[in-house]
C-alpha cells in the first residue's frame, strides 16, 4: 500500500501557499532587530519581551545611580568632627597610611526615601553675652568724657559720679587719661562704708531703702551677722553698691548771698567791695566761638554751665556790667577763675582762664575784656567754662539768658 506523503507541497513540489502566509515572511527592506521583533511578535511573545526588556533597562539604572551616589556624593561628605567607630577592616598600603573600607552601602538603603546627606556641626556658634554682674574698672583714655563712657556701658552720666566720688569728686571735668573709674552693673551709686556708719542714714541718703542694699547679691551681705542697722557689724572700706541709689552734689564755688553784696565767700576772693557798676540785667554772648567743645548745661551730673569752644587767647567778655569779686586761681578745679557781680542778684562766671585782664575790684562794662580764654585746672582743651548765677534761682541754665 502507497503511503501518502505528508511533506507540505502541492503536485508540483512547491510549498502549499496556505502555509507559506503562516510563516512570517523576511522583508529585506527592515533592519534585523525589527525582523526579530516581528518574529516575535508572530510567535506570540512580544508582551514577554517588553517586561523583560523593561526590567532590563531598571537594573541598569538602578546600577548607575549606586554608582553614581558611590563615587561622587559619599565622598565628598563632610568630615564628621569626631572620629567614626571602624566598621569595616583596615587596609595598609605599603608604607602608606591607614585606609578605613567602610561596610557596602546597599541598593535599599540608597533608595530609601529618608536617606539624607549629614551635615558637619558647627563648632561656633555666636551666642548673645549675659549681662554683667560685676563691678569693673575703666582706664579713661584721651578724648574721653563722662557722658561718652556712660552711653558706651548703658548708664547714666550722674551714675558714674556717684559711683566714683572717692576720685571724681563731684566735678565731671575730673576726668583725666589713665585714671581708673568703677563702672556699675546698673544706674545707682558706688559707696565704701566708713567707721561709724548706718544702714539706715546711708539708705536715706541715696534715696532708697535699707533692704535695697542689704539684698543686692554682690553686696554680700548676711542679715544673720549685721546686727543692729544703725551701727551694722560692716568692715570699713567695704565697697557697696546702691542699685537705684540717687546722690547729692555739693556745689563747686559756694552761693553769693546778696546779705553781704558783692563778696566772694571763696579762699583767695577779692573780700567786701562796696562799689562798682550795676548790670543792665542782659546778657551778651561772653567770648568769640558759639558753639560749644565738651559739656552742656546738665543738672543731673553736677555741670550747672557751658563750655564754650575757642581758641587759646580768644578774647572773653563781661556778659554784662558789674564789679570783678573773685580773680585768681582756684584749687577746686576751675583754674584761672573771674567772677563778676552785676549787683542784681547776678554773678557770672568764667573758668579755665589763660590770661587775666581784670582784677579784684575793677568795674567792668558790658562787653569789656577781662581774660583770655585757656585750658587752666581741669580742663581737657581750650574752652571757657560759663556759669550764670542768681541769689534766689541757683545756677541756671545760660542757653535761657544769654543773647
Amino acid at each position: 500500500m502507497n503511503k501518502k506523503s505528508t511533506s507540505p507541497t502541492n503536485n508540483n513540489g512547491s510549498l502549499d501557499p496556505l502555509l507559506e502566509n503562516e510563516k512570517p515572511a523576511v522583508d529585506e527592506t527592515r533592519s534585523p532587530a525589527e525582523n526579530i521583533w516581528e518574529k516575535l511578535v508572530h510567535l506570540g511573545l512580544g508582551e514577554t519581551a517588553l517586561r523583560v526588556g523593561t526590567g532590563v533597562v531598571s537594573l541598569i539604572l538602578v546600577v548607575v545611580v549606586v554608582w553614581v551616589m558611590s563615587n561622587f556624593v559619599l565622598k565628598n561628605q563632610a568630615l564628621p568632627t569626631e572620629e567614626p567607630t571602624p566598621t569595616g577592616s583596615a587596609l595598609e598600603g605599603s608604607g602608606g597610611p591607614l585606609i578605613q573600607v567602610n561596610e557596602e552601602i546597599t541598593v535599599e538603603e540608597l533608595l530609601y526615601s529618608g536617606f539624607t546627606v549629614s551635615r558637619l556641626a558647627q563648632v561656633h556658634t555666636d551666642r548673645p553675652a549675659g549681662p554683667r554682674t560685676e563691678i569693673i574698672e575703666y582706664t579713661i583714655q584721651p578724648g574721653d568724657t563722662l557722658f561718652g563712657i556712660a552711653e558706651k556701658y548703658g548708664l547714666k552720666p550722674q551714675t558714674l559720679l556717684w559711683s566714683n566720688r572717692h576720685i571724681l569728686g563731684d566735678d565731671p571735668h575730673n576726668i583725666f587719661p589713665g585714671v581708673d573709674i568703677l563702672i556699675p552693673t546698673i544706674d545707682g551709686a558706688i559707696y565704701f562704708w566708713n567707721q561709724g556708719d548706718g544702714l539706715n542714714g546711708v539708705s536715706n541718703f541715696y534715696k532708697v531703702t535699707p533692704d535695697d542694699i542689704i539684698d543686692w547679691p554682690s553686696n554680700n551681705l548676711d542679715r544673720a551677722i549685721l546686727g543692729d542697722l544703725s551701727l551694722p557689724n560692716i568692715a570699713p572700706g567695704t565697697m557697696l553698691f546702691i542699685p537705684g541709689g540717687e546722690g547729692q552734689f555739693t556745689d563747686w564755688l559756694p552761693h553769693y548771698s546778696r546779705d553781704v553784696p558783692a563778696e566772694s565767700s571763696i579762699p583767695g576772693g577779692c573780700g567786701i567791695i562796696t562799689e562798682g557798676y550795676i548790670g543792665y540785667g542782659t546778657f551778651i554772648w561772653p567770648t568769640t566761638e558759639t558753639y560749644l567743645s565738651g559739656y552742656d548745661y546738665s543738672p543731673e551730673t553736677n555741670h550747672r554751665a557751658i563750655d564754650i569752644a575757642g581758641r587759646i587767647g580768644n578774647p572773653v567778655w563781661a556778659v554784662d556790667a558789674g564789679v570783678i569779686v573773685y580773680a585768681g586761681w582756684n584749687d577746686r578745679g576751675y583754674g584761672n577763675l573771674i567772677v563778676v557781680d552785676h549787683g542784681n542778684g547776678w554773678q557770672s562766671v568764667y573758668a579755665h582762664l589763660d590770661t587775666f585782664l581784670a582784677f579784684c575790684g575793677q568795674s567792668v562794662d558790658q562787653g569789656e575784656q577781662i581774660g583770655t580764654l585757656g585750658t587752666t585746672g581741669n580742663s581737657t582743651g581750650p574752652h571757657l567754662h560759663f556759669e550764670l548765677r542768681h541769689e534766689n534761682y541757683g545756677i541756671v541754665n545760660p542757653w535761657d539768658f544769654l543773647q
